[in-house]
């Protein structure tokens, strides 16, 4: 089967909290908060098998200038196909009029999977965090 792609929200908790944890992700373990965050993003696009999600791509904008691109995944046994790489060229597409579109890639080792599809690596750029898990569930 072909692999569909869509901006509409039209995936369950359930769809998301397996995706999140095929691929070992500890967002994937509060699925209530996961799917209410992106429900709430600006842009998800989805990529699914018939009816089981395959891979997501979310964007939080500011409706004009910037789209920061929080993550990109693909469940491991879909990994390879070029999900990836399509959903990234629909969010180019997407957002081609903005000034930039960003991603901080949490592991190094993606950098050369995004500058495959037109990325820079920021010069100075760091990548700094705040980290809240002790503090709710």
């Amino acid at each position: 089967m072909a692999i569909s792609y869509t901006e509409e929200k039209t995936f369950i908790q359930a769809d998301i909290q397996e995706l999140f944890l095929s691929v070992g992700w500890v967002s994937g373990q509060y699925p209530s908060r996961l799917y209410k965050a992106l429900m709430n993003s600006s842009t998800v696009v989805t990529a699914w098998d018939g009816n089981q999600l395959v891979g997501l791509v979310r964007l939080l904008d500011d409706s004009e200038m910037v789209a920061y691109m929080h993550y990109v995944l693909v469940r491991p046994d879909y990994q390879g196909q070029g999900i990836a790489g399509r959903l990234i060229e629909m969010v180019k597409e997407k957002y081609k009029d903005y000034l930039y579109i960003e991603i901080m890639p949490e592991e190094s080792r993606n950098a050369a999977f995004y500058e495959r599809h037109g990325f820079q690596v920021m010069a100075d750029g760091v990548a700094m965090q705040l980290c809240n898990f002790g503090n709710r569930q």
